[in-house]
């Protein structure tokens, strides 16, 4: 049996460039192996109601030449092979995998091939500096039944060496072709394929962290995961998928949250290019999910109450054209070479970025420091912050209630990074609820910020360039209109500030869940 723990990296690619790196054309000037071809058969198995899926466990027999390779793989891409003599699962050698505890005669019985993929693969081992990685092109396709979905990809595996060279391997690559990293596996694909379901929206992967990691691993465990929700959720968004739209922006939120949660460690020019870049998508992201909320829960209401009103007309359609530039302004970021180049970058800083060499003494020691100790003193300083600032909550205008929500938000991040640090079934107990009133509190500052900003998109709607030429009566039909909903959102500002008074004092009276 082997375990598979090594540092890959998967690139969706177009046809036209997977045919060109094939050939071996963009390998110039690294040292490589010629192409090594070989034909993989992979024949995935599970249950009819799919419960190795529900359970996020894959098992595949894969053909390669003369050899026959069982693999049992989970969510979090770990991966037990044992060589096989037959092309039927082998249960006895899964209970030699930390998923023994899926085994069952039961199961035994129900395993049944439900889709397979068919792919020819042409290898190159690549040489750079001391390092010697793999880099395999597949072409090839899934077939469910009569459905069938074709494969174009690259990966990159780190066989022996550093991380910085795979990377920079992986850059060479992206230079010259659209490579767009992807976290999507064929098992993966395959399921979806099978079952006919759109991938969905992806919320935050569950960060599993333990109580004697180092700080340094512990933060590329929460970037990683970060990384993960945003390149998942972006082919969702390319879609049409508004909640795509949100995870990205989510992902992007727990990103930049955690660096600030790490920011002692993280004092390098690298770092803070990555932050802009982060700012540089947030800020392409943003208008099209604000535009959105705020049509469905100001505009529609209005609509749908009196569509014929005055200047109600006129202003839906020129928020729903407002909208629709946002959402083509999104997805041309989320399509673009720069967003290709931030997420490989990313990927890149997290293991093999500058911060993990800073010779500065604090520095190191910090990296090396036990995560308990970094969470402890995080969670207490924010938590005493939040719990002093929200006793105020009464006298605060909306720039220090958007403040307090920003506090709120990265604390609630910082719970959720840290729960797995903590053990015992108390601690998570106290975590879980300490968590929801948060959210709860969370919930209701975002809704006086979503006031505000509505009360702001009324009036950009209203002084729009468009106005002039419809004149003065139509700007005074708008302009009314935007009166009425504006004053729907300020009539909800006293109950859902009483919202948020209550939601503050339930937070305080929860226990903490760490020392």
């Amino acid at each position: 049996m082997s375990f598979a723990p090594e540092l890959e990296l998967k690139f969706e690619v177009p046809t036209a460039s997977l045919s060109s790196l094939s050939r071996g054309s963009l390998l110039n000037g690294v040292r490589s192996s010629g192409g090594k071809s070989a034909n993989l058969v992979s024949v995935y198995f599970d249950t009819k109601k799919l419960k190795l899926r529900r359970k996020a466990v894959s098992l595949r027999i894969r053909r390669m030449g003369r050899r026959t390779v069982q693999t049992v793989g989970t969510f979090a891409r770990n991966e037990w092979e044992h060589d096989i003599g037959d092309r039927h699962p082998d249960i006895e050698l899964v209970r030699k995998t930390p998923l023994r505890s899926l085994v069952s005669k039961k199961l035994r019985r129900g395993l049944t091939p439900v889709f397979e993929t068919r792919v020819r693969r042409k290898i190159f081992q690549v040489k750079c500096g001391e390092s010697e990685i793999e880099l395999s092109v597949d072409k090839g396709e899934i077939a469910a039944g009569r459905k069938t979905q074709p494969i174009y990809e690259v990966e990159l595996e780190l066989k022996r060496g550093q991380p910085g060279d795979l990377f920079r391997i992986a850059k060479q690559l992206a230079e010259k072709v659209p490579a767009q990293l992807t976290v999507a596996s064929k098992a993966d694909r395959g399921y979806d394929l099978l079952t006919g379901d759109k991938p969905g929206p992806v919320k935050a992967v569950p960060v599993v962290l333990t109580p004697d990691a180092d700080v340094q691993s512990a933060f590329q465990c929460i970037a990683w995961a970060c990384i993960h929700q945003l390149i998942a959720n972006q082919p969702i968004m390319q879609r049409g998928d508004p909640d795509g739209l949100h995870q990205m922006r989510v992902a992007l939120r727990r990103l930049r949250a955690a660096i600030s949660l790490f920011s002692e460690m993280l004092t390098d020019a690298q770092t803070e290019t990555l932050k802009s870049d982060l700012k540089w998508l947030a800020a392409e992201l943003g208008p099209a999910r604000e535009l959105d909320i705020f049509f469905k829960r100001v505009v529609k209401p209005v609509v749908d109450g009196k569509p014929n009103g005055a200047g109600v007309a006129v202003l839906s359609r020129d928020l729903r054209q407002r909208r629709e530039d946002a959402i083509i302004r999104a997805h041309a970021a989320a399509d673009s070479a720069r967003f290709r180049k931030l997420v490989l970058d990313a990927a890149a800083w997290i293991e093999a970025g500058d911060w993990i060499n800073n010779p500065d003494i604090s520095a190191c020691k910090l990296r090396e420091q036990s995560i308990i100790d970094v969470a402890e003193k995080e969670l207490h300083r924010r938590w005493k912050k939040l719990l002093k600032r929200g006793k105020r909550l009464d006298e605060f205008d909306a720039q220090r209630r958007h403040r307090l929500r920003i506090q709120g938000k990265k604390l609630r991040y910082a719970a959720e990074f840290f729960a797995t640090a903590f053990s015992g079934k108390k601690s998570l107990r106290r975590q879980r609820k300490f968590v929801a009133s948060l959210e709860r509190l969370q919930d209701a500052l975002g809704d006086l910020n979503d006031i505000v900003v509505h009360e702001k998109l009324s009036e950009r709607l209203v002084d729009g360039d468009d106005t002039a030429q419809r004149g003065r009566v139509g700007r005074s039909r708008k302009a009314f209109a935007a009166g009425r909903m504006s004053g729907r959102e300020e009539a909800r500002i006293t109950p859902v500030l009483q919202e948020a008074k209550q939601a503050y004092k339930a937070f305080a009276k929860r226990k903490r869940f760490w020392s």
